[in-house]
């Protein structure tokens, strides 16, 4: 019904922002990632999503299309409300959400506080195949870095470190480093383990 709305910036808090449209006040909720988005210049255009409710009329902002079509798609996975798929949207950036979707990436969908494995399975499994196909994503660009990961955390498997640990530091590297070689991320683990 509403799928954007344009004004002046009255009020801006991380969870919701005030935007005043010709004199009326609209209440916005909103992502981290998108009050990171906003600057605090006094006009602002957000793209949103009504959501009805029986006890409620609820109005979610976002700074971009792409934010919105992925709250859209969490919400409509069973066990994922529109709070939930914000705190993933405020915990995660919505190419995070995207990437960890088509890569079945459970651990990352499950780092968001308040989703458990289960729940973050469900979102893989229900999301994984609209996210590939609506974003073109290409299932074997994914591979890479998973192969290059897994190889690493092998090789630090047999050397004898801390499974969990040595994870942890191999996400951190490949975070920075997206396109290391296997050899660099063991090399730059070894020296942070």
């Amino acid at each position: 019904m509403i799928t954007h709305l344009e004004g002046k910036l009255v009020e801006k808090n991380p969870t919701n922002v005030i935007i005043d449209c010709n004199g009326v006040g609209y209440f916005i909720n909103i992502s981290l990632h998108t009050f990171s988005q906003i600057s605090d210049r006094e006009h602002l255009k957000l793209y949103t999503y009504l959501q009805v409710r029986e006890d409620s009329h609820s109005l979610y902002g976002f700074s971009s299309k792409t934010e919105r079509e992925i709250f859209k798609l969490l919400i409509s996975v069973s066990g994922i409300g529109a709070n939930t798929a914000r705190t993933m949207l405020s915990s995660l950036t919505p190419d995070q959400v995207k990437e960890g979707i088509a890569s079945g990436d459970v651990g990352l969908i499950q780092s968001v506080k308040g989703i458990g494995a289960k729940t973050a399975q469900r979102v893989i499994i229900d999301l994984k195949d609209k996210v590939l196909k609506v974003y073109g994503i290409d299932e074997l660009s994914l591979v890479p870095n998973n192969t290059n990961k897994d190889e690493a955390l092998s090789a630090l498997d047999v050397l004898g470190f801390n499974k969990k640990q040595s994870e942890k530091v191999v996400d951190r590297i490949i975070k920075a480093q997206p396109n290391a070689l296997v050899e660099q991320i063991i090399k730059e683990a070894l020296k942070n383990l």
